[in-house]
């Protein structure tokens, strides 16, 4: 199946780019992405930012790069990615939010918006990266500098434009406890779902650039408090969010975690009911959604790994024609293309009351009827990725490998996927099948090429 060779950048990786503030990440560099960003997309630019202690800073120098080349500026202030996302499609000509989304507190970055509301692509952050490294910026006279104005309620359009999508009060009757963990989330998610009826309750919804209550990204140990509140409180389900809550997580009405595959799952399933097409998702994904788009005759189509592929790739199919229905990663990253086309945690906080308003059945029941698929991920270490890459190649030619990012081998009911990382080191091993002993069995079976064509393995 399809190879596509992925574009090597230098700074940005799969959603901007990032770095420990003081060191990789100064104002200096930002305020130089500004001004290659300005250089390129001549206009008002939206600026946003999630909640990090070194966030203000940086929107200052990125928004000082952007007026110095003749932009005008508009500072949203604190608010989740994709409602600057949702902002700039509507308004500007273009964004730069400063986020680290799930990264620890002391790093921050900046995510570049095109002017469809999407991230960057690859070929044009290869041009900004030019750009910058070249520094053929194209300054502005001094009566063309642009200038700053402050807009911060304007976030007020993405709640209305979330909450119109449902039947007025369809959360009435569901207590619901949001955990934004004290992120920009906290000043739209808890307000999405109150708008929609639920009974709403907190925790980490102070924002806090130092995240004291739980670091960015949501982990099992990190949820435990938002857990605790669902049982004490009969909810109905808690959601949590990442850094900049493009992603959305949930525990059930026991407390239990959804795993982010079975989370897509059910909300494909959802949205399937209401009209077939096609669901897209990266290689990584699960083949739960291979399952619930054959009970509604839909079918799935693969892309590289990465939000903006999937985003991409749904935005061409739709021009081609298609009628797509349903994006997103297996990591709580969920796109819904009558919305817009990225990821959206405030989206999916609502989806999922939408979700339980139509079943009669609780959350836990739900996700307890999923089909069963065992699956092992694992990190290895080694400088040989691409190597081990060609073995497997190789190896697996008769099967027919999909080899659009590292190699994904396909059989009936299972697969497995190896990855090399686009910035370490290392690779990711990802193995999924019907049963335990399958899984196992071809985890052993992948692993042996692994081992036998990578000498300098560090650890698995």
């Amino acid at each position: 199946m399809g190879s596509k060779t992925r574009v090597q950048k230098q700074i940005f990786g799969t959603n901007g780019v990032r770095g420990i503030v003081g060191k990789a990440m100064t104002p200096d560099l930002v305020m130089r992405i500004g001004m290659a960003l300005g250089t390129m997309r001549k206009g008002t630019i939206a600026v946003g930012r999630d909640t990090r202690t070194s966030g203000e800073a940086l929107a200052a120098a990125v928004s000082a790069g952007l007026m110095a080349t003749g932009c005008e500026v508009v500072d949203c202030g604190v608010l989740p990615t994709p409602a600057l996302q949702y902002l700039v499609r509507d308004h500007f000509d273009g964004g730069a939010m400063i986020t680290a989304s799930h990264n620890p507190p002391e790093y921050n970055g900046v995510k570049i918006i095109e002017p469809d509301g999407t991230e960057m692509g690859d070929e044009e952050t290869l041009r900004l990266e030019e750009i910058l490294f070249s520094e053929t910026f194209v300054h502005a006279e001094w009566d063309g500098v642009g200038s700053k104005r402050y807009e911060p309620d304007l976030k007020e359009e993405y709640i209305d434009a979330i909450v119109s999508h449902f039947p007025p009060g369809i959360g009435a009757g569901l207590t619901v406890v949001a955990d934004p963990g004290s992120g920009p989330a906290a000043a739209t998610t808890p307000k999405i779902l109150a708008r929609l009826g639920c009974t709403v309750h907190t925790i980490n919804a102070q924002m806090d650039g130092r995240f004291p209550g739980r670091l960015p990204e949501p982990s099992l140990e990190g949820l435990a408090p938002l857990a605790e509140m669902v049982r004490e409180t009969g909810a109905a389900f808690g959601v949590a969010h990442d850094g900049d809550a493009d992603r959305a997580v949930f525990v059930d009405d026991t407390g239990r975690y959804v795993e982010e595959n079975q989370e897509f799952a059910l909300i494909e399933d959802f949205v399937c009911q209401k009209g077939q097409g096609l669901v897209v998702t990266p290689v990584s994904s699960s083949l739960l959604c291979e399952d619930i788009a054959g009970r509604h005759h839909c079918s799935v189509e693969y892309t590289p790994v990465g939000s903006i592929y999937v985003a991409r790739e749904m935005r061409s199919l739709i021009q081609r024609g298609e009628n797509v229905v349903f994006g997103g990663e297996g990591n709580g990253g969920l796109i819904y293309p009558d919305h817009q086309f990225c990821r959206d945690g405030g989206m999916t906080a609502a989806m999922m009351v939408g979700l339980l308003h139509a079943g009669d059945q609780p959350l836990s029941a739900l996700v307890d009827g999923l089909p069963e698929r065992p699956i092992i991920k694992e990190k290895v270490k080694t400088r040989e990725a691409e190597a081990v890459v060609a073995a497997l190649k190789e190896r697996y030619a008769d099967e027919r490998p999909d080899c659009r990012d590292g190699i994904r081998i396909n059989r009936p009911g299972a697969w497995a996927l190896v990855r090399p990382s686009g910035t370490e080191p290392m690779m990711r091993v990802i193995v999924e099948a019907g049963d335990e002993e399958e899984c196992k069995n071809l985890f052993s079976e992948i692993m042996e090429v692994v081992r036998a064509s990578a000498s300098d393995l560090m650890n698995e």
